[in-house]
């Protein structure tokens, strides 16, 4: 494509060299530029792109998308615009052929219950005969093919990349989560969205929002550039469900358990063997367990009847389906008969919904032991709330390393500790290494206990001093179980 073919439209600074240039590929990072490159310099939250230029252009670039001028001997073509950030996801829409335009792409965010949702979206559609992409947290798929995800929302250009591979495998629909920083970093400028679907909204990220209201209006502002042909979903119960549609121009739909909506739900039954609910006068039976999951299966009913799916068939459908690995996922060793649930939640509000679920279906008798910790590098005010809901709801309390990246795991326990209330200190344990943690959750445990393992779900890793290194709570959780046991 033609460097003027590409920027048609776009608002431009100032123009330097041929525009006639043809554009084989296009980036942000300087270390994927290869001949015909258009390097496009963002100013990321740790990194300025105009610092690597050069680098590009050495590498092969053969024009330059910046918001300064570059050095007076750069030799290729460049332009300059005032924000380059909105532009790439733009330009990279181009580049790729509209992909978002060829299917039904829905957008799915709040702080809990994304990777739920769009991943019974994913499965739902998937198994009533169309070809579908997933975009989330815990993997990439178009069609049945797996893929790693490195992040909830890729960079605008991956992004595009990945919807065109989709369309190209005749994806009809695609299901994707879509972060606060995905919005506020305009990861995805230039999709067109069918829909987009709220959850909820609670403490989290305010390391990089600042406040929780700049937060919330990052949320909302999604909703507010949805086109009049999209339609938008919002939970009804949560506080801020109406506020985040209040501007939208895309059609208002809502979901609920306690309020008046267009789609109502009353959960009949919560126990260890699902979830029996009253959706729209139908009585169904679930798999997935506990009152969030209530929220997330009508999230998910209400976006399918919105892309014009039969009642019947979706609620038959959704009746069949599991949730996300890493949700909830449950573990019993096979003596003691131990409990282990291990589950994702990392914010005050995900684990109060996992420990509340927990005490609803437990006998007296059983013990929760939880084992927690805190992401380095993120939302430190969080830190104290989590150790505080995880005291209130448990009789025993293991706070561990989680991800600390280049924070020191100590520092992040001290901070997790001031939310301990004087009277839950004797139920408090402090063990930095994970593993160990997990095994004395189980040595401590007695027959028919419950353990939460909190925080990494999915995960396959531990980031410590910016290495990753590979780590499975579930795998570490098996493992301890079946050694136990002999």
């Amino acid at each position: 494509m033609k460097l003027n073919e590409l920027l048609q439209g776009i608002s431009t600074i100032v123009v330097r060299g041929s525009m006639d240039t043809s554009i084989r590929s296009i980036t942000t990072d300087s270390r994927q530029v290869k001949a015909g490159t258009l390097f496009i310099a963002i100013r990321g939250t740790r990194q300025d792109g105009h610092t690597f230029i050069e680098k590009a252009i050495e590498a092969g670039a053969i024009a330059v998308l910046c918001e300064e001028k570059p050095h007076p001997t750069t030799t290729v073509a460049w332009v300059q615009v005032h924000t380059t950030t909105v532009i790439a996801g733009k330009l990279a829409a181009r580049f790729f052929g509209e992909p978002s335009a060829f299917m039904k792409v829905i957008g799915v965010t709040g702080t809990n219950g994304k990777t739920t949702i769009a991943t019974l979206l994913y499965k739902l559609f998937t198994r009533r005969g169309y070809t579908c992409g997933l975009i989330s947290t815990v993997e990439n798929r178009i069609g049945t093919t797996s893929m790693a995800a490195t992040h909830t929302t890729p960079d605008p250009i991956a992004l595009q990349s990945l919807l065109s591979e989709m369309k190209q495998a005749g994806c009809t629909h695609v299901f994707m989560e879509v972060s606060s920083h995905a919005i506020h970093q305009h990861r995805i400028a230039g999709l067109d969205f069918a829909g987009g679907v709220f959850s909820n909204i609670t403490h989290d990220h305010l390391d990089y929002h600042q406040t929780f209201e700049a937060y919330v209006a990052v949320k909302k502002s999604f909703f507010d550039h949805l086109n009049a042909q999209a339609f938008a979903v919002s939970n009804a119960d949560d506080k801020r469900g109406k506020e985040m549609l209040q501007h939208t121009p895309a059609k208002k739909i809502y979901y609920a358990l306690k309020t008046m909506a267009d789609h109502k739900g009353k959960i009949l039954e919560n126990s260890l063997a699902g979830l029996q609910l009253d959706i729209d006068d139908v009585e169904v039976h679930f798999r997935l367990i506990g009152s969030f999951n209530a929220y997330n299966l009508l999230a998910v009913y209400a976006t399918a009847r919105a892309l014009c799916l039969e009642k019947t068939a979706v609620l038959t459908t959704l009746s069949e389906l599991t949730g996300a690995p890493g949700r909830f996922e449950c573990i019993v060793s096979p003596s003691e008969k131990v409990m282990v649930i291990v589950d994702y939640a990392h914010t005050p509000d995900a684990l109060l919904n996992v420990l509340s679920t927990i005490k609803q279906f437990r006998n007296p008798a059983q013990r929760i032991t939880s084992v927690t910790g805190c992401g380095g590098d993120r939302d430190k005010t969080k830190r104290p709330l989590m150790a505080a809901v995880v005291c209130a709801h448990s009789d025993r309390v293991i706070f561990t390393s989680d991800n600390p990246r280049s924070e020191d795991p100590a520092a992040i326990l001290l901070d997790m500790e001031q939310g301990i209330p004087a009277a839950d200190r004797k139920k408090y344990i402090p063990i930095l290494n994970r593993e160990e943690a997990i095994k004395t959750a189980l040595v401590l445990s007695q027959p028919q206990d419950i353990v939460l393992v909190a925080g990494k779900g999915h995960e396959t890793y531990q980031e410590v001093k910016g290495v990753r290194e590979y780590f499975d709570d579930r795998e570490m959780v098996r493992n301890w179980i079946n050694k136990l046991s002999k």
